[in-house]
């Protein structure tokens, strides 16, 4: 730094690199310089002491800029990039991307427009968008209490017909995951002890709509040892009942297939697969006995109604045929 009064060095400063470019705050109590790939800060009025030192440039750094209020420094370098520093902090606060190595850099008046030149030739100017105030719209004027409560008091008169406002009917929460697609979800909502005890049906019913989507198998696989003994028991519980029986044979036999392999890590679930894989045969001899009976009865019934329908040929007073049934 020289005085322009007497020609003569009045301080000096090392930045440790080639310095590319200077910069001195309009206070005149900072000076920046640029070189190699280190942004330094000095303050002038401690005779030169390093402020701060800035190392976030991959190149050299060939130019400084300082915006118009003072608040942001600007730096452009060989790796294509200008970075924003706030200089109340010295950080980043963003970052230009630009097609070549930057040689220089500068602001337009009240920092609108930022000019770069590179090293193909090109140079950049990029504009600031002005920022579009959102016109406030007028607030809403709500209704008073009064209108709330106006007509509550009124006595309902002989020839008055009164109608009622339909309840609103809320989904339950495994209908809002069956909705969502959540399968594995809504199968676990199901499978609580809650529901399990109190509407089995419920659950049943889930598991007969996952099986009509195809996807009952992806919402039984992958379960721990708790929840699949959850699901087990549930099957156990109600597996033999009529009305559920033929949805949860199917459910078992999914079971089975899936978790046959990994039998033998846990003795609680091997103990109730057993149980399980018992009341699935039993329940599956039970049926084909009854399609056997149903299929003798279904015989018996037929023969019979042949035998009903058999009819005979009898001379009426009249010299005709008359065709009579013979009944049982």
């Amino acid at each position: 730094m020289f005085d322009a009064r007497t020609n003569k060095s009045v301080l000096s400063v090392e930045h440790g690199q080639p310095v590319e470019s200077v910069l001195l705050f309009p206070s005149g109590g900072l000076l920046v310089s640029a070189g190699g790939r280190y942004v330094k800060v000095w303050d002038m009025l401690k005779g030169g002491q390093l402020l701060v030192s800035l190392k976030n440039h991959h190149k050299t750094v060939t130019c400084l800029c300082l915006s118009s209020s003072g608040q942001r420094l600007l730096s452009g370098s060989l790796d294509r990039k200008v970075k924003v520093y706030s200089t109340a902090s010295y950080k980043v606060v963003h970052s230009f991307d630009y097609a070549a190595s930057i040689l220089s850099l500068a602001l337009a008046h009240e920092d609108e427009t930022i000019v770069v030149g590179m090293t193909n030739g090109i140079l950049s100017v990029k504009h600031r968008k002005a920022e579009v105030k959102k016109d406030s719209l007028p607030r809403r004027r709500r209704p008073t209490y009064r209108t709330f409560i106006k007509g509550k008091n009124y006595m309902k008169q002989r020839d008055d017909i009164l109608i009622n406002r339909p309840a609103k009917k809320h989904l339950e929460l495994y209908d809002r995951d069956l909705k969502h697609f959540r399968i594995s979800k809504a199968l676990d909502r199901v499978l609580e002890p809650t529901c399990t005890i109190k509407t089995p049906e419920v659950t049943v019913s889930i598991i007969k709509e996952l099986n009509r989507r195809g996807v009952l198998a992806n919402a039984l696989a992958g379960r721990d040892e708790k929840e699949i003994s959850h699901v087990l028991n549930f099957l156990i519980r109600n597996l033999s009942q009529p009305r559920f029986a033929p949805v949860l044979i199917n459910a078992a036999e999914i079971i089975i297939d899936i978790y046959l392999p990994v039998i033998g890590q846990s003795p609680v679930v091997d103990k109730k697969f057993l149980v399980l894989q018992g009341l699935v045969e039993k329940e599956i001899d039970y049926q084909r006995e009854l399609l056997e009976t149903l299929g003798m009865m279904d015989m018996l019934f037929a023969t019979m109604r042949r035998k009903e329908s058999t009819s005979v040929l009898e001379h009426t007073s009249h010299g005709f045929l008359e065709n009579k049934k013979i009944e049982s």
